[in-house]
């Protein structure tokens, strides 16, 4: 038996519409996960992944899981019993930092801000004097905000520096050497424009020393993984497990199609799309969630007029224009819409699609 094959426009928070060329990637013939030709390009694209992380850090690789399960590995692969854990929470991504930093035995710091608002980075850096990590989100996908980084890294004294960026990565500026990231993890169902089921993870040179020996998931040791791919090089690797090839190829072609546009022409892009969708909006007379100067180009989070019934409107775009946006999370279910311009989808023109029909669902449902 098979579903019918249906076409979305996917503007929410992820997953976003694939590049064309990752989608056609998926039906390359597949290799083994030992084949020289597949070391070759699982190296490919590990450089790729150094190159939209900005880093140079030798274990930069796609984990065989999706962004939460780079959450995961970040912290069960540094946390220890006991470990000091400072987090910036300021959405729903930094809430599920302290449940699985607190699930490998950390003592969690929580340093709450308002949703909606950036991270503080002097108030985060000085909730403890001595933490042994200090994370965060960089662009929080439940609000719709972008965080100062740099500004965080430029604090951090000896604590290792945790980063979110499934939300930035391939789409806003991102210097992972520069700001001082030692751990961070990602998705590529986003601004990379691939299929979810991968999570790019960089750790530093500094991090990995001072990771925990024998973490508790063996699929996700580090240690391990590193042998596998990242910090290997040449036909010889330590047999982990089964790569994706599939999904590996996918990623190395959205990765030569952002890097043949120039990273940066790709962030301006984004940039470019966001500010345009932002400012129809307001036109229209919609108000915007995330604050002022700190609006995530990637993804706009708009408060639903009091008089619209939220689910209406996503129902009738999904039936209309088979549109995809997203709601809101927690308290603000059905106070937010989250519309994402990710990937391909990160154009002038569509940003203008989007507003038309939104205005359209509104008018109709009200």
């Amino acid at each position: 038996m098979q579903t019918p094959i249906t076409t979305r426009s996917l503007f929410g928070p992820g997953p976003t519409n694939p590049y064309a060329e990752a989608t056609m990637a998926l039906g390359y013939p597949l290799l083994g996960h030992l084949d020289p030709l597949f070391i070759e390009r699982i190296d490919r694209t590990c450089d790729g992944l150094r190159e939209v992380w900005g880093t140079q850090n030798a274990r930069t690789l796609p984990l065989s899981a999706t962004g939460s399960a780079g959450m995961e590995a970040a912290f069960v692969n540094m946390v220890e019993p006991g470990d000091v854990v400072v987090i910036a929470v300021n959405g729903l991504f930094g809430e599920r930092m302290c449940d699985v930093a607190g699930r490998c035995g950390a003592a969690v710091v929580r340093v709450d801000h308002e949703y909606g608002q950036p991270i503080d980075p002097q108030r985060v850096a000085d909730a403890h004097p001595n933490p042994k990590i200090i994370a965060a989100v960089h662009a929080e996908t439940s609000t719709g905000v972008l965080s100062d980084i740099a500004a965080l890294g430029a604090l951090k004294g000896d604590a290792l520096l945790l980063v979110d960026a499934v939300t930035s990565i391939g789409g806003v500026e991102l210097r992972a050497d520069d700001w001082g990231i030692d751990i961070g993890y990602a998705g590529t169902q986003k601004c990379l424009g691939v299929a979810p089921g991968l999570a790019p993870f960089t750790v530093s040179d500094r991090a990995f020393d001072r990771r925990v020996e024998n973490p508790r998931s063996w699929y996700l040791d580090l240690g391990m993984l590193g042998g596998y791919v990242g910090a290997a090089s040449g036909a010889k690797r330590t047999y982990h497990h089964t790569a994706p090839v599939a999904m590996i190829a996918s990623l190395e072609a959205a990765l030569d199609r952002i890097l043949g546009e120039g990273l940066e022409n790709v962030w301006a892009r984004h940039a470019a799309a966001g500010t345009a969708l932002r400012d129809g909006l307001q036109e229209r007379g919609f108000e915007l969630f995330a604050a002022e100067g700190h609006r995530l180009p990637s993804l706009t989070t708009v408060k639903v007029p009091g008089d619209v019934d939220s689910a209406a409107v996503r129902s009738f775009l999904l039936e209309k224009y088979s549109m995809e946006i997203g709601a809101g999370v927690g308290v603000y279910a059905d106070s937010v819409w989250r519309i994402g311009l990710m990937g391909p989808n990160a154009t002038d023109g569509i940003a203008e699609f989007i507003l038309s029909a939104l205005q359209d669902a509104v008018t109709a449902t009200r």
